[in-house]
Parts: structure tokens; sequence; C-alpha cells
């Protein structure tokens, strides 16, 4: 029998906050975390915002202070969403076998800042200078290996990149354990941090980022007429998932059911979405095959919605595909991308958070900044203010270079 997936605890960290609660009251308050860097001296860049945590200190009871600088900011980041998620969770992971216990986080790029800091110590002072911790601290899959490392678990370990649907990807596969009876608690989602000049000089010669660097908090504005690309973000979002029936055993506060996950290749582009939205339209409709509903039992979507010119066009030509065009519009969509920015692999770890909070709380999320709104882009995306409307199920989407996508379906629980 296949087991039905809840999530039990979530942690996160980006723009507009360091725990669940600051986070989730921004997003509801339609607050922008975008700004003007301040981690690090990007002076030479065009582009000079992003949606950076700032003031940020891990705990010493996650890593010790000797040992913090030896593990680039992204690992940082998934340390203190997990320990979030695992307290969020009431869980002790004592009371379980630790080889049913795992974790799969989506990382889309690694180490960019360190890699960034050691090349220029390489070019000036040499090789010698390279330090011994250079590689562990970098390497994408590091951060589940500390985990594994600091709770104890002896089940699977490891990460998945996929680009900016690394996190989708990582949660599904770790849904797959939790349903087939492999594991009884997994901990999934992503993290990233690449606010540094190696990743965003090359997103700015790719001309992919918003331009609008006189106004920070108006740049990202997902399905607006006045949209000319993306704005960087960093941060973590994690969940912990177990099996329905243990959950409600122990008394766990159950956010909301994962029931359906779908992937699919645009089979177009190195990094331009299909124009018609075809691998969009695929992985949809896969992920709602698989949570055994029809389209129009579809109440939310919280968008891939990167605020790019092509891109907000084709996920709105797929929603209307996947959904039926009269379905589509009845429904509300939004893009969290607007306030947070554009999070890379992290972003599905992040957006599935929010997902679980709409269901969980009935109060769905603004895309902001949306004042002149695209006529191409002609759905509901609860402009500007949150609303509160109870829905049964929503898609989570998230999509990435290299013509990949990932979509997931949730349910509200409900006893």
């Amino acid at each position: 029998m296949t087991r039905r997936v809840a999530i039990t605890g979530m942690g996160t960290i980006c723009a507009l906050g360091q725990n669940l609660n600051d986070v989730w009251n921004g997003l509801v308050e339609g607050r922008s975390g975008i700004s003007t860097v301040e981690n690090y001296d990007i002076d030479q860049l065009a582009v000079k915002i992003a949606g950076e945590v700032k003031n940020f200190e891990l705990s010493e009871d996650l890593l010790e202070a000797k040992d913090q600088k030896k593990y680039d900011r992204f690992i940082h980041f998934g340390l203190h969403a997990t320990d979030e998620a695992l307290k969020n969770s009431g869980l002790n992971l004592k009371d379980y076998d630790p080889y049913k216990v795992g974790a799969i986080l989506g990382v889309g790029m690694g180490g960019f800042p360190i890699t960034e800091e050691t090349g220029k110590m390489f070019h000036e002072r040499g090789p010698r200078r390279i330090s011994p911790f250079f590689i562990p601290a970098i390497i994408p899959n590091m951060a589940t290996g500390l985990l594994s490392i600091k709770y104890g678990f002896m089940g699977v370990n490891y990460t998945v990149a996929s680009a900016c649907a690394s996190s989708c990807h990582a949660i599904s596969t770790a849904v797959e354990e939790i349903r087939s009876g492999r594991h009884d608690v997994m901990i999934t989602g992503g993290t990233e941090a690449v606010v540094c000049n190696l990743a965003m000089g090359g997103f700015i010669n790719m001309k992919a980022f918003s331009k609008r660097v006189d106004e920070p908090e108006k740049a990202s504005r997902p399905f607006d007429t006045d949209r000319d690309g993306f704005v960087m973000g960093e941060g973590a979002g994690v969940l912990i998932l177990e099996d329905l029936e243990s959950a409600k055993k122990r008394g766990a506060t159950i956010y909301a059911e994962i029931v359906g996950h779908g992937a699919s290749s645009d089979a177009h582009h190195i990094t331009a979405p299909h124009p018609e939205g075809a691998g969009a339209f695929g992985c949809m409709k896969k992920a709602i095959e698989d949570a055994g509903i029809k389209p129009e039992d579809i109440g939310y979507v919280n968008a891939h919605g990167t605020s790019t010119p092509l891109g907000d066009k084709a996920e709105t030509k797929a929603i209307k595909m996947v959904l039926g065009e009269d379905h589509a519009k009845t429904i509300n969509v939004s893009s969290t991308k607007s306030m947070v920015g554009h999070l890379l692999g992290a972003a599905g770890g992040v957006e599935t958070v929010f997902t679980a909070m709409t269901l969980h709380t009935g109060v769905i999320p603004p895309t902001i900044n949306l004042d002149n709104q695209d006529p191409e882009c002609d759905l509901n995306y609860t402009a500007n203010v949150a609303q509160k409307k109870q829905v049964d199920y929503a898609l989570n989407n998230s999509f990435g270079f290299g013509s990949t996508n990932s979509s997931l379906v949730l349910k509200r629980y409900t006893e």
C-alpha cells in the first residue's frame, strides 16, 4: 500500500527573514525583500541588487565558530533552515531507525563565493595558498553530508542539481522515499547562496537580470508589462516529510500533504522556455495525474513567475492548457519571487513552504509590483494584496535552465 506523505515541519531563511513566521508575515504583507547588496563588494557590476539575507550568523550549536569558515554560505543556510524545520516538527530523530531517516536537498550552483575567493587567492599567491578545506567547502552535497553527521541519520544523503528545478526534483524524490516505505522521515527542500561577483556577473552578461537598480523593491515584477528580468535571491527552504499515519499517531501538526509530482523537458533551448509552455504543461499534467485529481480541483498555483518577458508568458499559456482556460481564470495564481527574488536551486524549497502555508492558513500571498498587467498574461495573479481564500489543492512550479521542469501538487490536510 502506498503511504500518504505529510509535511510536518518547515524552516526557511530568505530576504524577508530568518524564520518561518517572519518570512510568512512578510509575504502576506506584500513586503519586498529586494535591496542593494551589502555582504559582498560588487562595485564593478552593473546590477547591485538582490534578495540578500542580511545580518545572518549561523548558531554555534549547529557548527562551531572555528568550523564555520570552512563551509560556504549555502551550507550555513541549509543547516539553519533544517534546524528550524526539525524543531518545528517536534520530531525526536532518536526515536527512529537511523537507516530510515534521510536527506535530499536541491542545490543549483553550490559554493560560488568561496570558489571566487579561492580563485583570486590562487592567481595572487599561488596554489600553496588553496585551503585543504576548499573542496568540502563548495561541493553541493556537503549540506546533506553535514546534516547526516550532526543528526546521526544513516539513510539516503545526497543532492539534486537541476538548475532552478533542483529543489522541486529533490522533494519529488523524497516523496517517493516516504511513499514506498524505504524511509520514515525525509529532510528535503533546497539551499542556495550565490550573491557574488562570479555568479551575478554571469547572469548580467546573459542579460537575464532586471536593470531597475534605482528601485530595488520594484525590480521583480512578474506578469507586469514593465518586467525586464529576474532578481537573484538567496536562502533555503526545508521541509520534514513523514508518513501521514505515523504523523497523526504522534500528534504532529500537519501543514499539508504532497500528493503528486511531475517532471518534463522542454526539449527546446538551454536557457529559454518553450514559447508555448509545452514542457511546463507536461510536468503540471503529470503532477495532477499522479495526485489522482482533476485539473478543476486545483485552486491555487504558486507560479515559477520569474519576471522575465518570455518565461511569464509561457507559464501562463501552460497553466491555461493544463487547467482549461475557463477554470484557470477563476483561480488564484501568484509569484512570491516578486518579494524574495529568484533563489535558483532553492526556489522550489522556499516556494513549497509558501504553498503549504497557503493551504494551512487559507491566505494566498500576492504578486507585488503588478501595476500594469501584461495583456498576454491574463490570469488572476493576486495583484499586490494577499487574499483570504481556502483552497484544497495547489500546484507549485519550478522550471530551470537546461530545459528542465518540475511541478508538485499539495493538498490541504483535513482530519
